[in-house]
């Protein structure tokens, strides 16, 4: 096998044990996320609490895009073939 070869299953497997260890239901992760807002003082109802909520989101969704960019070997090298 080419290292290129094994780096892709490499990263097939990686991707393939991660989406495994999803446990957390939608419901589940709103249900922290609104625990989360309520300890910082926000009152369920108020435009503060859903603003709080749509942070927490969108800080997930950034990371989430970090984690694919810092993973994904094509968008930080040069393509040579």
């Amino acid at each position: 096998m080419t290292m290129m070869t094994t780096r892709l299953l490499t990263l097939a497997a990686a991707g393939l044990v991660l989406a495994g260890c999803q446990t957390v239901t939608p419901q589940e992760r709103r249900a922290r996320d609104e625990t989360t807002c309520a300890s910082y003082g926000f009152r369920r109802g108020t435009d503060s609490f859903a603003t709080c909520l749509q942070r927490i989101e969108l800080d997930r969704r950034a990371e989430a895009r970090a984690f694919r960019y810092d993973n994904d070997f094509l968008m930080r090298r040069p393509y040579y073939w």
